[in-house]
């Protein structure tokens, strides 16, 4: 047998023990070029996104960032002083704070990405 054969025997058999007993870090590989890729789409939807002039596009995450904001200064702000408020008026009107815990999570990738912006801002590329 020449050297040609022993090559095309070596590549089927490769080819056999690859089918029964694949390599899972070309899969793993595969997988996660196909996440990096995923979050790169991201990331260029939200490149666009933010240079764009129009509030109702651009405008979003400024404004889930206002709500998160306002729910935090309610809760450790404003709310002691209007319980403190309504103990020393006598009144016996309950007020509650607001449920954050769902808001959270959301906020505390808003403030992730936010340095990003700094650092955009810092290095002078920012739009507007």
């Amino acid at each position: 047998m020449d050297l040609t054969g022993v090559g095309a025997v070596a590549d089927l058999a490769g080819n056999l023990v690859n089918r029964f007993f694949p390599d899972k870090t070309k899969a793993e590989q595969a997988q996660l070029a196909a996440v990096l890729q995923e979050m790169q789409g991201q990331l260029d939807a939200n490149r666009v996104e933010a240079a764009s002039s129009s509030v109702f596009v651009a405008g979003w995450r400024p404004f889930i960032g206002w709500i998160c904001g306002a729910a935090c200064a309610w809760n450790w702000v404003l709310l002691p002083i209007v319980r403190l408020g309504i103990q020393w008026s006598g009144s016996n009107v309950q007020v509650s704070a607001a449920d954050i815990s769902e808001m959270f999570p959301l906020l505390l990738g808003m403030l992730g990405l936010g340095g990003l912006r700094t650092v955009e801002k810092i290095k002078g590329v920012a739009s507007k």
